[in-house]
C-alpha cells in the first residue's frame, strides 16, 4: 500500500513532453490554437497527438461575503454557452473575470468586484487555485473570499465597455448552501466556492483574522 504521507503522490508535476509552436485555428475573444504533442512514457515510448486549446489564460474569481449580516453577494448573468448546453442561460454566478496585463490576480479581483457587484472588498483571502477545464482550455483561476459591506450593493452593475449586465443579489449564506445541496446552480466557480465555504464555515473568523491576500 502506498504511504499516504508521501508528499508528491497527489501533486501535479511537469511532464516529459515536447510541444510544437501553435497553429491558430480561429481568432476571437479567445484564440483557438492547435499543438503537436509528443509525450514520452517511462518505458521509453512516445505518444504523438494533436491537441486543440482555447487560450484563456489567468482569471480571478471572488465569493463576496458579509459576515456581519450572514450574507453572500451573488450575481445573475446570461451565458450563451450555458443556454446552448442546458437551455438555462441565466446563471447564478460569483464575481469573475480576466487578469489583465500588469495586474495580479488580487488586483483583478478587486476591480472585478467593483465592476460586477458595485462594491470594493475591504480585504481578499485566497482560497485556492485551479484549472476549470484542463482537457481543452488553458484557463488558470485564482479564487478568493472577499469581505464586503452588502448594504452598498446596487440593483444593477456590469462593465459597460464589456457589454455585460450583472444583477447582484444579496443571499443568506444558509440559502446559498441549501441551493447547492439541491443542485439548482451549475456554474463551476460558484459550486467550488460554496463547497469551500461549507467546508470551512466553522473557522471563517480565524481565516479572516489571518493575513489577507490584498486590501
Amino acid at each position: 500500500m502506498t504511504d499516504p504521507g508521501m508528499p508528491d503522490m497527489l501533486a501535479d508535476r511537469p511532464a516529459d513532453v515536447s510541444v510544437s509552436p501553435p497553429t491558430v485555428l480561429a481568432e476571437g475573444f479567445h484564440d483557438l490554437e492547435r499543438f503537436s504533442v509528443a509525450l514520452r512514457s517511462p518505458d521509453g515510448g512516445t505518444l504523438s497527438s494533436l491537441r486543440d486549446v482555447l487560450r484563456v489564460g489567468k482569471v480571478t474569481a471572488v465569493l463576496p461575503i458579509d459576515l456581519a449580516r450572514g450574507e453572500l453577494v451573488l450575481i445573475r448573468q446570461f451565458r450563451a454557452a450555458a443556454h446552448l448546453a442546458t437551455g438555462k442561460g441565466e446563471l447564478i454566478e460569483i464575481v469573475a473575470g480576466h487578469v489583465e496585463a500588469g495586474e495580479t490576480p488580487a488586483q483583478a479581483a478587486m476591480r472585478e468586484c467593483v465592476e460586477e457587484i458595485g462594491v470594493r472588498p475591504t480585504a481578499l483571502y485566497q482560497m485556492f487555485e485551479f484549472l476549470p477545464a484542463p482537457g481543452s482550455i488553458d484557463e488558470y483561476a485564482t479564487l478568493f473570499l472577499g469581505t464586503v459591506d452588502a448594504a452598498g450593493v446596487p440593483e444593477h452593475a456590469g462593465a459597460a465597455d464589456e457589454k455585460e449586465a450583472t444583477r447582484p443579489m444579496r443571499v443568506p449564506i444558509e440559502t446559498a448552501i441549501a441551493a447547492l445541496e439541491r443542485g439548482t446552480m451549475h456554474n463551476g466557480f460558484l459550486i467550488l466556492a460554496l463547497q469551500w465555504l461549507a467546508l470551512h464555515r466553522g473557522r471563517l473568523d480565524a481565516i479572516l483574522a489571518g493575513q489577507p491576500a490584498a486590501r
